[in-house]
Formats: structure tokens, sequence, C-alpha cells
């Protein structure tokens, strides 16, 4: 079983994602340069919205390379010095293979964690506090002429710290990071890659479009200008300028859910299973990017939202609506209007296509009427119904 959900959103002056430039991040689609939010950004937005926290009762994970703080919080509180906690805990991550950045006293990557694993690890940690405050034996001296000295001397550093600790303890650390039931949901939902310690990667359930604009744009620019507020009234100019870029789109969105994945993530709970689709399909409507918010304030929530839950076929996204960029004509509507009846049409051409069977549930919510357009409560209810007797 899988749950579809495609969004137009149309925003108005914005720049909610931006490029290395500070631009608005676009791209090219059926010959016409688009609009473009990453679906990194949308899916940020959507793992901070409150609303989706409290649908999955906080069960929520950091992205973060200050990891041993928590950490070592958590062994102080069992009673561990600060200061030996760091050292342990910095120890520990090096022994099941981590790299760790000394100059600055965290991971060299980032990790998607749950407060659970850092409970379970902390737990291990203090289990095997003496192991792992064996000293760690010199390294070698430099030989002098040896271009790769530096190279082999990192090398033999980081066995002599993996050496010191005991075979049962790093079976105990990597049995701790092991992902068998993940209790975060955002994990679930997106995943987790982690290259040094593939133990801890999880698939990810859920797959998200970057949103492109339905229609071509061109990027403007605003050219900003700030007052000095205390300089002589003799003096004239600015005190500061600069330009700012940002457009203006209408936005197609799409995402997919498997949910039979979810559940092997969140260990068959039906219910968690149920929240999480039913929160992600809330906050995907409600949560919008900050870029920038505090100079365009761009709060337009969609003005179509359409949910389909299939119990097998082919998923689709309607992308294709827009291959042909929509024209704003007055004989054929505005903007966002033109974008739903070309997204509607050609949902209608892909079923008779694929004519793979009738989804268990459809539901559209949206700002324009229709016979079978409803609330976004009594969607988001339809969802949870269908997904319940679906789990059953």
């Amino acid at each position: 079983m899988f749950v579809e959900i495609h969004l137009l959103q149309n925003f108005a002056p914005s720049n909610l994602n931006r490029d290395d430039t500070n631009s608005p991040k676009d791209c090219t689609f059926g010959g016409a340069r688009r609009a473009r939010i990453s679906s990194q950004c949308f899916k940020r937005a959507i793992r901070q919205d409150a609303g989706f926290i409290d649908g999955v009762k906080g069960r929520v994970a950091q992205r973060t390379k200050l990891v041993h703080q928590p950490l070592i919080e958590a062994l102080v509180t069992k009673g561990r010095g600060a200061l030996e906690a760091a050292g342990r805990v910095k120890k520990a991550f090096e022994a099941v293979g981590f790299k760790w950045d000394d100059d600055k006293g965290r991971t060299s990557v980032l990790l998607f964690v749950a407060p659970d694993e850092i409970a379970r690890w902390a737990e291990v940690i203090d289990a095997h506090w003496e192991a792992l405050g064996a000293v760690v034996a010199p390294a070698p001296e430099l030989v002098e002429g040896d271009k790769n000295a530096k190279k082999k001397t990192a090398k033999q550093e980081k066995q002599a710290k993996k050496d010191t600790v005991p075979p049962a303890t790093i079976k105990a650390l990597g049995d701790a990071m092991k992902a068998t039931t993940v209790h975060a949901v955002d994990v679930a939902l997106f995943g987790r890659m982690v290259a040094e310690n593939t133990d801890m990667n999880v698939d990810a359930a859920c797959q998200v479009a970057h949103a492109i604009s339905t229609h071509a744009v061109q990027m403007e620019m605003d050219f900003f200008t700030a007052v000095d507020d205390l300089q002589p009234s003799a003096e004239t100019g600015a005190g500061m300028m600069g330009v700012v870029e940002f457009n203006s789109a209408c936005f197609y969105r799409y995402a997919l859910v498997d949910v039979k994945q979810l559940a092997k993530s969140l260990g068959g709970d039906k219910a968690l299973v149920r929240d999480a689709v039913v929160s992600f399909c809330e906050a995907a409507v409600k949560a919008i990017p900050s870029g920038k918010q505090n100079s365009f304030a761009a709060r337009n929530p969609p003005d179509w939202v359409h949910i389909e839950v299939r119990d097998s076929g082919t998923p689709r996204s309607l992308v294709n609506a827009f291959a042909e960029p929509v024209r704003v004509t007055k004989a054929e509507g505005d903007l966002v209007g033109q974008s739903i009846t070309k997204a509607q049409d050609y949902a209608g051409q892909l079923s008779a296509m694929l004519d793979d069977g009738a989804p268990r549930f459809v539901g559209t919510a949206s700002t324009r009427s229709g016979a079978d357009v409803v609330s976004l409560p009594a969607l988001l209810r339809g969802l949870g119904s269908a997904l319940t007797e679906g789990l059953a």
C-alpha cells in the first residue's frame, strides 16, 4: 500500500530556497526555465512543523555533528564527570569507525539520531566506562624523509585507539547503533545513510520530488537601501545598499509514502504508521520553508491538495501535465485555476492509460469549488480511515 499527495501552491514574490549565490533555485523543464524548491527544503520544514511533531507524539530526531553534547549530558546524570565523559564518547565513536574532528570536537559527519538512540548509547558507554578509559599508546615518531610518514602515523594512531578498546565493548557499541526498529518517525520516513557505520542505515519510506513551477519564470531583483538613523542631516546617501533576487511561482509538489516500508521501520506499530502518514500529509500542506520570510512573508497555503491511497499499481507524478508551461489567458482563467485543470485532466489521462485498478481512497481539498472537493480536515479523516482499513 502506498500514499501519494499532490499539491499546487502559488507563492507571492519570495526567495524560499536559495542556491550558493543567494538566488532562488531553478531548473529547466519542458524546455522552459522553472522556479524550483528542493525536496530537502520542504522535508526540513515538515520535520520542524509543530503539528507534525505533535501528531507523532514527539518521536522525531535531530541532525547534528554535536551528538556528543547530549551524550555527555546523559552520562553526567549518571554521575560521571563531564571531562571524562567527553573523552570516552570520542573514543567510543572512533572504536566503531567514525572519524572525529579533533579541532572542533565533534563528529566529521552529520548524524540523524533520535533521543532513544542517545539514551541507548549512553547506557553502553556507562557500562563499559573502564574499558573506554584505557590509555592510548603514543604514536611512533615520524621517520625523516618518508613522504608517507604522516599518513602512516595517522593510520597507526587510529588503529592504536581502536586496539585499546576490547572487542566486547566494540560489539556492544555496534549492537546499540544498529537500526532495527526505528523510534523516530522522521528517520523512518526520510531514511538515514551513514557511510562510516552502515548498520545505522535506514531505508526511506517517503520520496519527495523537487517542487517546480507550472509555468516559465524570470528572476527579478529588488534593489534596497538602508537608512542610517544617526547620520547627520547634512549628509546624503544610504547607510548601505544591496540587491535581493526573488520570483513568484505556482509550484507543483508531489510525494509518495511506501506504507509497507514505513511499517517495517516502525516495528509494525499500525497506529503510529497511520498517525505518521496523516501527520506528514497535513504538514506537507501547512509547513512553508522559512527562507527570507521576514523580507517577503510568503505565507501562501496550497490551493489544491489531492491524495490517493493505492494497494497496488503504478505510482504517478502529475508533473508532466506541465511539460508545456501554463500560459495565463483571460479566456482560460488565472494561473492557479489553469494549473488545477491541467493536473486533474492529466490525472484522468494517466488512469485511463495505465488502467491498473481503482485506488483504495481518493480525496481532494481545494479553494476552487467542485463536487468532489472537501475540507482539509475531512480529507485527512478520510485518509486516516483508509489507512486503518488497509493496515488491519
